[in-house]
């Protein structure tokens, strides 16, 4: 993925993310941009292989050319949305030489999405529903939330040693639920107005 800036890239769609690159789809990544948008829009069973044949303009048969399970599909989508979000943070260090508060670079993710995307993460949507959920699917959610607590842990230590796990869990537990109560008001301000005690 092209960086522009640790600080600036977020968690982009798929689509523009390959966009950044200045490359274009090839049916299996258009798939996966299909099934990304169905899953933050509605879970895991938003979607089928025939509704996303449909969106991509291919026989249902040729999807599972690329993927020969529903599982697969959704797994490589949860791996690829973690390691875009992951990146897009960049390091927790890096960002205090640069001035800036790792947290609320963090948060910024999160903000994004509801505001820019209009779409819930996409590990918070798996999440909720990991008990349904296939096996490889739900082992790339727990990593989505493993990373994401390490990377926090890391964050808060920087900023102040004590407590550092316990207000990781914090962060990403009020984070993940603000932008969950946030589009179900259908009103935004209450993100900010959850959030704002975050340091």
């Amino acid at each position: 993925m092209l960086v522009l800036s640790l600080a600036l890239v977020k968690c982009l769609p798929l689509l523009d993310n390959w966009r950044l690159r200045g490359c274009d789809m090839t049916k299996k990544q258009a798939l996966l941009k299909a099934a990304e948008d169905k899953v933050r829009s509605g879970g895991y069973s938003n979607f089928s292989f025939r509704e996303l044949a449909k969106v991509v303009g291919i026989k249902s048969a040729s999807v599972h050319y690329h993927f020969p399970t529903k599982a697969d599909l959704g797994a490589e989508l949860a791996r690829l949305y973690t390691d875009n979000f992951m990146l897009a943070l960049g390091d927790p260090v890096e960002l205090i030489k640069a001035h800036k508060s790792p947290v609320q670079v963090y948060a910024s993710q999160f903000k994004r999405a509801l505001l820019e995307d209009k779409k819930m993460c996409l590990c918070g949507l798996l999440g909720a529903e990991t008990d349904c959920l296939p096996d490889k699917v739900k082992q790339e959610t727990k990593r989505f939330f493993r990373l994401n607590l390490e990377w926090l842990h890391v964050a808060h230590q920087l900023n102040d040693p004590s407590d550092a796990e316990q207000r990781a869990a914090n962060t990403l537990s009020l984070l993940e639920g603000a932008i969950m109560v946030s589009k179900a008001l259908g009103d935004n301000r209450f993100f900010d107005q959850a959030t704002s005690g975050l340091r």
